[in-house]
């Protein structure tokens, strides 16, 4: 099953049904932890803002380096219940890479494979939805990790508030602020979207911090575009 062909009406049963033919016993217990129903409004829903730094963005050449989450819900963001971990790639950081997302050779010199976390790593997005700022990153970059490690597939359902707002764009959601708001009123990455919102300026590419960034992004998408009784169904991917 591809991410593709997944959709609101069979991640339950893709969940309950990979739970059943894991080998992993870490895998057995994400998949075994389950999904909400599709008509679950977000209000019941428990969320994780998932963010990776990458070596860059091609799945089949980069690797991981970092990883953060924050766990939320419409009502409340828990950082200090989030974790952060930097991992070490399986080729050398090239120089672009370290001024992008500022992890040095040093930190990954000590750090671990991400096989050696990525137990904790699955027990912690288990049972949540999964929010991202783009949906091209966390779940392929995360599959092609668990395929290469664990020899199976790691698929999960996604909100991505970067289609959320690219939608919003597309419609001229925005149209009646132009000249209101600072910033782009068309680009849909992550500091020009939390402008819209009036959301605080934040330090960029720490990948705890943008998982930080990005539960914010969706509490502002729901409240003003959505409701608390929308069901999770209508925005995952």
């Amino acid at each position: 099953m591809s991410c593709q062909q997944s959709d609101e009406a069979t991640w339950a049963a893709f969940f309950a049904d990979q739970a059943g033919r894991s080998r992993d016993s870490a895998l057995r217990a994400f998949y075994g932890a389950g999904v909400p129903a599709p008509d679950t409004p977000l209000r019941d829903v428990p969320l994780i803002a998932l963010d990776f730094e990458t070596t860059g963005m091609d799945v089949h050449r980069h690797a991981i380096i970092s990883i953060g989450m924050v766990p939320f819900d419409l009502a409340r963001i828990r950082p200090s219940a989030g974790r952060y971990w930097v991992v070490k790639p399986p080729r050398p950081l090239d120089e672009a890479s370290i001024r992008f997302h500022r992890i040095t050779h040093a930190e990954v010199a000590q750090a671990p494979d991400l096989d050696e976390v990525l137990d904790e790593v699955l027990a912690a997005l288990a049972g949540n939805v999964v929010v991202v700022h783009f949906r091209g990153i966390e779940r392929p970059f995360l599959d092609a990790a668990v395929v290469a490690r664990r020899g199976e597939r790691c698929l999960f359902p996604l909100i991505d508030t970067m289609s959320i707002e690219a939608r919003q764009v597309r419609q001229g959601g925005w149209n009646r602020l132009k000249g209101m708001l600072l910033g782009s009123h068309t680009s849909v990455r992550l500091p020009d979207s939390r402008t819209r919102y009036g959301l605080p300026a934040y330090s960029a590419h720490h990948a705890k911090v943008d998982a930080l960034a990005t539960a914010e992004l969706l509490q502002a998408q729901i409240a003003r575009h959505y409701s608390p009784d929308t069901p999770v169904g209508e925005l995952w991917e």
